[in-house]
């Protein structure tokens, strides 16, 4: 049996089949013929998202169309590394260059190889991904966290995000996993990967304090696996009544009435990192029929009590991380431990390093 036979059979065996089967369809429906998959059709495309719906095509077996994906984020990519905020079609939108956005890439790389041993088309994305995470170390504070964006006209902003400098750790620790897979050592991303973790571990009052009131700032240090594990459930603990409506998700932001179902599901995966799948289950389930009648697809939110869908779109990537946080909790994938700490922990290179 072939890969994506496998993928598809493992699917077909999940008790959320149908459930996810239609948030693949989403994606699949909006991706452009040029590979380009932007968050709704007629809106726009945002490469850090872009690669999560890869990563949702990648687990319900369509890999050409994850490799088309990929090979459009190729030739978007500028001679720096770095990527634009946003393009519509091939036209740049925001050209503000964004370190976390950039480097992603290595996140979906690792993420389609994992699943398809496909070493061939991997190693074509890897200088990409060396560029990538080239340009975002160059971004890098000497303590150890990242700006995180340069300006259109080329000035690097020297604000830094939580929530940015936790993904980026974890697209790090992505493409230092492909390195060793193709035999290359690279001591720049090791030095700055362990400076990153110290940054995100004590060094917590240089990112912008007013993000904090978006929930992505309490779990992502989580997520990313950057915290020790006492650390990530004491933070778990602590916040967990200013984002969590129980028995409805995960607030976007602290103080507004309004879940987000890509918030809730990058919570189930969270939870899911630190070992617990039963708690990351039961917040999956709450979200699981907050889905359009007609296909099935994740809504964007909805406010409450009152429970108004807002906004309407039927967004690619939030769909795509409702498959993701399936993969992790049904084993859909190959890839479904990828943010598990128990996965990096096994790791022997990564072992090395912390």
């Amino acid at each position: 049996m072939n890969i994506k036979s496998q993928v598809r059979s493992a699917l077909k065996k999940s008790p959320v089949n149908s459930i996810i089967e239609a948030a693949a369809l989403n994606i699949l429906e909006t991706q452009k013929i040029t590979g380009e998959i932007p968050w709704a059709a007629g809106e726009k495309t945002d490469p850090w998202d872009m690669v999560e719906s890869i990563m949702g095509l990648n687990i319900t077996g369509y890999f050409e169309e994850s490799r088309k994906a990929f090979n459009w984020l190729k030739k978007m990519q500028l001679p720096d590394g770095s990527f634009y905020a946003s393009y519509i079609n091939y036209a740049p939108g925001d050209k503000t260059r964004d370190t976390n956005m950039s480097s992603y890439i290595a996140v979906g790389a690792l993420h389609y190889y994992m699943i398809t041993k496909d070493r061939k088309f991997t190693k074509s994305l890897w200088p990409a991904i060396k560029k990538a995470i080239n340009f975002t170390i160059e971004l890098q504070a000497e303590e150890g966290e990242i700006y995180w964006a340069k300006s259109p006209e080329g000035k690097i902003d020297k604000m830094c995000l939580l929530t940015g400098s936790s993904s980026i750790y974890m697209s790090m620790k992505c493409a230092l996993y492909l390195a060793r897979e193709f035999n290359e050592k690279i001591p720049a991303w090791e030095d700055a990967v362990i400076k990153l973790e110290n940054a995100l571990r004590t060094r917590r009052h240089v990112f912008n304090v007013a993000k904090s009131r978006y929930s992505m700032d309490w779990f992502y240090p989580i997520l990313c696996g950057a915290l020790r594990i006492k650390d990530s459930e004491k933070r778990l603990e602590k916040y967990w009544k200013k984002f969590v409506v129980e028995e409805m998700g995960v607030r976007c932001v602290a103080e507004n009435p309004w879940i987000t179902m890509a918030e809730t599901c990058e919570l189930v995966l969270a939870i899911f990192s630190m070992g617990d799948k039963r708690k990351a289950e039961i917040v999956y389930n709450w979200i699981l029929d907050r889905r359009y009648e007609d296909d099935g697809s994740f809504w964007c939110g909805f406010t409450f009590p009152d429970m108004v869908i807002w906004p309407e779109d039927r967004l690619t990537w939030t769909n795509a991380v409702a498959i993701m946080a399936a993969d992790a909790l049904y084993n859909i994938s190959p890839a479904s431990a990828l943010f598990s700490r128990n996965f990096w922990e096994k790791h022997s290179y990564w072992k090395y390093l912390n």
